[in-house]
């Protein structure tokens, strides 16, 4: 039902005879107050309707279409946002041709998120919050993924509904390849075969493009994304807040440990846990080192003898721990998810903040609408898109 209200959405939109500004978003409420080009509708609604409703007249049948999705209630929907402009200062963003692809400007800054419908709303705020706190919005080049059985369409359509100016592209994820390598962890939605794509990052997106700051879901930037992702990389391939404090030895089992040739992995190296959702990474280094495979080949040792039980990040820690330039805790503020078992409340870790990580497993657009949010969830309220739906009176 969300799709089918999309995706009429999407090819109404250009046929309207009102004009969106940031201050009134074009959304489907409106065909009941503005004109439509009757023509259209026979053309549009075949796709959309159900065979009972198809058999109505045009405006009858989208009349059918609009009464059926009020009863149910089921209408989800997301602002426009405001568009925001370069300052004077911000250089120039070419974007060239190199290999066929149009977005691949090195002047650019490109981030990697991953988009299903699960976390579409956190993807949305996130968005938002990197193009309103960064000084050359315009210069920010999205590289969604999603996975290949995902309605293209209709994410595609919710995208550029709300941000009509936004330079992206989103790339398929073959999810059913990979689910072959991912044993199960402590926590299902750990399982889900997306949580990978960031492990494939440099196979998905085109060879033009060499550096990307990669970003959950469920994050909010309160500084210049820029500032980021300009971190100098050196001789590594990525770059990502450390956190050596935490037991680095909980994240492997004791079959790992008591095995030498696999303890080994970290000798000469000072491996310390770093958070995967928030990474600076060069991906051109990550294509000349193979680092995909490399994964992929403790993924298949995973499933024969358990030596990890935390879904994705483990397989990165064995490639990078002790390798990755670090970057400032201010970067990612991670862990406000709470606690994985009783759902606690996180306060922020001492320091500055520049990125806020819901990490965990309380959300808080799941938490403010069931009306228990943490305090902490009000810094992400602010950034939410959401819709409420519309209904006949509007």
């Amino acid at each position: 039902m969300k799709s089918s209200l999309l995706l009429l959405e999407y090819f109404l939109k250009p046929h309207l005879k009102a004009k969106a500004t940031h201050h009134r978003p074009v959304t489907i409420s409106l065909i009941l107050t503005i004109h439509i080009k009757t023509h259209l509708l026979p053309f549009l609604l075949p796709h959309f309707l159900s065979p009972a409703a198809a058999m109505f007249k045009p405006r009858a049948a989208l009349l059918f279409f609009i009464f059926s999705l009020t009863a149910v209630n089921a209408t989800v929907l997301f602002k426009e946002a405001p568009q925001f402009y370069n300052s004077p200062d911000c250089p120039s963003v070419f974007e060239g041709e190199e290999d066929g692809h149009r977005l691949c400007s090195d002047d650019g800054v490109h981030v990697a998120m991953t988009l299903d419908t699960a976390y579409i709303r956190g993807s949305m705020a996130a968005i938002l919050s990197v193009l309103q706190h960064s000084p050359c919005p315009q210069n920010v080049i999205f590289h969604f993924v999603s996975s290949a059985s995902a309605n293209a369409l209709s994410l595609h359509a919710t995208i550029s509904s709300s941000f009509p100016y936004l330079k992206f592209k989103i790339y398929p994820f073959d999810d059913v390849a990979v689910s072959r390598l991912i044993s199960t962890s402590i926590r299902s939605a750990l399982d889900c075969p997306l949580n990978y794509a960031r492990s494939y990052l440099a196979d998905l997106l085109p060879l033009c493009v060499r550096r990307v700051v990669y970003l959950d879901s469920d994050i909010i930037l309160v500084d210049d994304i820029a500032n980021l992702a300009n971190t100098p990389l050196n001789d590594a391939v990525l770059a990502a807040p450390e956190y050596c404090n935490a037991n680095f030895t909980a994240y492997f089992t004791p079959t790992f440990w008591s095995n030498p040739s696999l303890s080994l992995t970290f000798a000469n190296r000072n491996p310390c846990y770093f958070n995967t959702g928030v990474m600076v990474i060069d991906l051109s280094r990550w294509r000349l080192g193979d680092f995909t495979a490399e994964i992929e080949e403790w993924m298949e040792l995973q499933k024969r003898m358990r030596i990890y039980e935390l879904g994705s990040l483990p397989p990165f820690m064995l490639v990078f721990a002790g390798n990755i330039v670090p970057v400032d805790h201010r970067w990612n503020q991670h862990g406000l998810g709470g606690d994985n078992f009783r759902g606690l409340c996180r306060d922020l870790h001492p320091g500055p903040v520049s990125l806020l990580h819901w990490s965990g497993k309380g959300k808080p657009w799941a938490r403010v609408d069931a009306n228990r949010p943490c305090p902490l969830d009000s810094l992400w309220v602010p950034y939410d898109l959401l819709q409420t739906p519309f209904s006949l009176d509007s």
